[in-house]
């Protein structure tokens, strides 16, 4: 683990430029996304991972329990196989 420090300017508009260097051994890269952290009067500042969720309906999750449902043969069948493995 490679520590530095750097010192950066403040913009009129509260923004800082981040070295490129910083950038390039961290990963950050143009719209990359950082998490700035305050911790006992410091700022922490990380390379975030974004993450898409997607949210599904009420209506949706029904269907698809209803597709995913197991006949009751099957289901003793199942629970029989997995009786068996214990």
């Amino acid at each position: 683990m490679t520590d530095s420090k750097t010192s950066v300017v403040v913009s009129a508009r509260g923004q800082i430029t981040l070295p490129s260097n910083l950038r390039r051994r961290l990963g950050i890269r143009e719209g990359g996304v950082v998490t700035l952290e305050e911790r006992n009067g410091a700022l922490i500042l990380r390379p975030a991972a974004v993450v898409e969720l997607t949210m599904y309906s009420d209506e949706q999750i029904a269907r698809w329990k209803a597709e995913d449902a197991l006949e009751d043969a099957e289901r003793r069948r199942i629970c029989r196989n997995l009786a068996r493995k214990s």
